[in-house]
């Protein structure tokens, strides 16, 4: 139960920064979304291509989406830290407020 306390927080986190940020956009209805695998898009391509960037140079691997679908996928899977993921919204809130 304490590792689900904690996996509920990292999507809780992620989905706000999602849905409170104009620039990306969830790809999946909120009573259907994962705690495990989180997808979302920006709607302009070029910008979803400097985010990837801009993840990459801050160490933030394997956030592309699949290449059929695109956008983004985030694994919150056990062993990823809440720490991660509060890097991760935070580098969204930056570049939303730059970019969006």
């Amino acid at each position: 139960s304490a590792v689900e306390k904690i996996n509920d927080q990292k999507a809780s986190l992620l989905y706000n920064a999602i849905d409170s940020l104009p620039v990306f956009r969830g790809t999946v209805a909120p009573e259907d979304r994962s705690k495990m695998n989180v997808c979302f898009v920006m709607d302009n391509a070029e910008l979803e291509k400097e985010f990837l960037t801009i993840c990459q140079q801050n160490g933030m691997v394997g956030v592309k989406g699949h290449r059929s679908v695109g956008g983004f996928r985030v694994s919150l899977y056990n062993a990823m830290p809440l720490s991660s993921v509060q890097a991760l919204t935070d580098l969204m809130k930056d570049f939303a407020k730059r970019k969006g």
